[in-house]
């Protein structure tokens, strides 16, 4: 696609989106580079890729279209072959009078038009889109899992065939792992691995659980925080399906008496993922948990996490502090790993040394020395981080305070100049000082080292694609009454500016639901944003822990101060669209 640098430039100063220096510096920047100044300016992040798509399909006169929410019906998009559409990014999404729209990154190909044009015999109307809206609608391409599936079994492809030996027996006891490894590495299997780890990721899942039951294995995907039952697998098939993971994994084959935990990777063009694998014994077998981990996405920010205005304000002034400790605290799965990775990635840079003792390592990060604990050879939180400490660290990330002496060399760690980042289970962040007092901690050296503590949960947001308004009605006002306080909910919103200062009952406020659409599996939900509550600690808070003050009381002064609480928090993301009341609930309702 052809769009002269001088266009671009004139174009963009006249319609004053970028100021003329910083024009002026870039022009200059990508002369020198040999680039083009379009993918400089999305390099620096002075423009998003959807502006600048924007100004190009604005400069070439034909429209641009956004199908990073849409949903394509399958008759319309194979209409061009998916090798075709996935070779030269382009994609039919409308077809009305033989006329076919198509969204493509260069609109100027037009090789591939004609082609398209002689194999419809339609009129080929070509629309300038994003790259993200294309990988979003190529997904569309996959079969479902049961479809897929179904094609493995069709092909004569049969479990039984190839585990003759398995049967009646459920977790290929008695066969010595030269025996297992074979059968793990037969097509039959093979496939049905690589198609459940494949819909696992197109669906993306966050674990994948499968489970050998009585007379059958049921594998379930975890999405959006919610097990979903997704394929029933013939109990005949389970010792090779179980071997072929192991395989994957570099676990002992025919050790089923003892858990083990391995890793393995899948990368293709589009991808790449890191499976964290844990087998576990039980009655009927082996239960095997997969843990995905993209390692292909970018950081987020804190911005993109959920953290907002006061609470964003008060987490970003603490992190920039030389020493003392920040603790994100909530149940497991709530996202406390993926908040410290994202302040790891925020402060790593060449100027600091960052080091980490984690149970196990999620994410391999650049520059960040990454240390996995090991207790079978006395390799524990506490002896790493007592180690850590003579490795000159100006940060460091600890992946949970799970005992005593852990949290003494910490507290310790922060008294003497360091600044240390870590995560322990309570249910709010006031909670988390009376935990620490009953471990033991100093009252005088909780008070002088603790910054901020982070409480969190994740909830799901609503899908976009079928997201619709509504309004609750005066029973459901009621039934909600019964759980929050209402009036002091509607003045903390109006507070925050979340509601107009004249809104006076829950009745008159629009919040948003998903209907279901088959973007979302007819869930009414699409991914996950955090809703937090961000405890600053300031001399007061101070002097209340020296007085060894109870979690109420920690909390009523806060909270006076303007301290916003998770489900406070999650109110003002439900009025601003992003979730709903009955997720805010379930994940705050104790």
């Amino acid at each position: 696609m052809f769009i002269s640098d001088k266009n671009l430039k004139n174009f963009l100063l006249e319609s004053e989106i970028i100021p003329p220096q910083t024009l002026d510096e870039i022009e200059k920047e990508a002369l020198e580079k040999k680039q083009k100044i379009g993918d400089l300016l999305l390099e620096k992040g002075l423009l998003q890729e959807e502006q600048l798509r924007k100004t190009y399909a604005y400069l070439l006169g034909i429209p641009f279209v956004n199908l990073e929410n849409q949903y394509v019906a399958k008759e319309i998009l194979n209409i061009i072959p998916e090798p075709i559409a996935r070779k030269h990014k382009i994609i039919a999404f409308e077809e009305e009078d033989h006329k076919i729209k198509v969204a493509m990154l260069d609109p100027e190909d037009l090789q591939t038009i004609d082609f398209i044009r002689k194999k419809t015999q339609s009129k080929i109307l070509p629309c300038l889109t994003s790259e993200k809206s294309i990988q979003h609608i190529l997904i569309q391409y996959q079969k479902s899992l049961k479809a897929e599936f179904g094609d493995i079994i069709s092909e004569n492809i049969k479990f039984a065939s190839a585990l003759d030996e398995a049967k009646g027996n459920n977790a290929g006891e008695g066969k010595t792992e030269e025996d297992l490894k074979k059968k793990a590495e037969e097509l039959p299997v093979v496939k049905v691995v690589d198609v459940l780890l494949k819909h696992a990721i197109l669906q993306q899942a966050s674990d994948i659980h499968i489970e050998p039951e009585e007379k059958e294995v049921v594998v379930r995907y975890r999405i959006d925080g919610i097990l979903h039952d997704v394929m029933f697998l013939p109990k005949e098939a389970f010792s090779t399906v179980i071997a072929r993971i192991k395989v994957l994994s570099n676990l002992k084959l025919d050790e089923h008496r003892l858990p083990q935990d391995g890793r393995f990777k899948l990368e293709t063009s589009d991808y790449k993922f890191s499976f964290r694998v844990s087998v576990l014994p039980i009655m009927d077998g082996e239960k095997v948990v997969m843990r995905l981990l993209n390692e292909s996405s970018k950081g987020l920010t804190l911005e993109q996490l959920g953290f907002r205005e006061k609470s964003l304000e008060a987490l970003q002034k603490n992190i920039r502090r030389s020493h003392g400790m920040i603790l994100v605290t909530g149940p497991t799965g709530s996202g406390k790993t993926t908040t410290l990775y994202t302040i790891m990635d925020i402060l790593n840079s060449n100027q600091v040394n960052i080091s980490t003792v984690e149970d196990p390592i999620e994410y391999r990060m650049s520059r960040i020395n990454q240390t996995q604990v090991n207790p079978k050879i006395g390799l524990t939180f506490a002896a790493g981080l007592r180690s850590l400490l003579r490795q000159d660290p100006d940060i460091i990330m600890v992946g949970e305070i799970r005992d005593e002496e852990t949290m003494h060399i910490a507290i310790n760690a922060a008294m003497t100049g360091h600044l240390v980042l870590s995560t322990i289970h309570t249910n709010s962040a006031a909670a988390t000082i009376p935990r620490l007092l009953d471990m033991g901690a100093e009252t005088f050296l909780l008070a002088t080292t603790l910054n901020i503590v982070i409480g969190q949960r994740l909830v799901r947001k609503v899908c976009s694609n079928c997201k619709e308004e509504y309004q609750l009605n005066e029973r459901e006002v009621e039934e909600l009454g019964a759980k929050i306080d209402l009036k002091k909910t509607l003045e903390i919103l109006q507070r925050e500016k979340a509601l107009p200062i004249t809104t006076n009952d829950f009745r008159e406020i629009k919040f948003v639901r998903g209907k279901g659409c088959a973007q979302c599996s007819e869930t009414g939900y699409k991914g996950r944003i955090g809703i937090y509550e961000v405890l600053e600690v300031d001399d007061k808070i101070r002097s209340l822990i020296a007085e060894r003050k109870p979690t109420t009381e920690i909390e009523s002064f806060s909270v006076e101060k303007g301290f916003l609480l998770m489900l406070q928090d999650g109110f003002i993301k439900a009025v601003q669209g992003l979730t709903t009341i009955e997720e805010i609930l379930r994940v705050t309702q104790e």
